[in-house]
């Protein structure tokens, strides 16, 4: 099912709840289901977010949907997670909070690569490949995604 346009008020509203909780608001859909909709809302922090975090950011965005009417009067189901891993790089603070981890990059003129993440700032990311370390600004990265890593070894 496709997502509906979500109100620029209910995002806002949405954003200043995460935020007054410590997190960012990553992204937020609106999905009908049947005769009532779902409203996902994935959040993020620096260091990750464990599932108490979840818990308490969830009931403080029941709160703030409860006591507006941005919702309007249809049944919806609330489901608020982490953004994941499987969700592309866009943002410089992505960058950093994976920093370390395994990525791969197409970048604007094509080419594809893998590396890992060295540092980032507002502007770019060094990434360290096996022919060395490559800085890239973000204005040439096409797409960029964690690669899972299920048998790494730290070094």
């Amino acid at each position: 099912m496709n997502a509906t346009p979500i109100s620029d008020r209910l995002e806002q509203l949405l954003r200043d709840c995460v935020s007054s909780q410590g997190f960012d608001l990553e992204e937020v859909s609106l999905t009908p289901a049947g005769k009532h909709r779902v409203l996902r809302v994935a959040v993020d922090q620096d260091g990750g977010v464990t599932l108490d975090e979840v818990a308490d950011v969830t009931r403080a965005i029941s709160t703030a949907l409860d006591s507006s009417d941005e919702m309007g009067a249809q049944s919806y189901t609330l489901e608020v997670g982490s953004r994941g891993t499987s969700k592309p790089l866009t943002e410089p603070r992505h960058w950093r909070r994976n920093a370390g981890r395994l990525v791969k990059v197409k970048t604007a003129d094509g080419e594809t690569f893998e590396g890992r993440i060295a540092t980032s700032d507002d502007e770019a990311v060094a990434i360290g490949t096996e022919a060395g370390e490559r800085r890239l600004p973000y204005a040439d990265v096409r797409k960029a995604r964690v690669q899972v890593e299920l048998n790494r070894k730290d070094t």
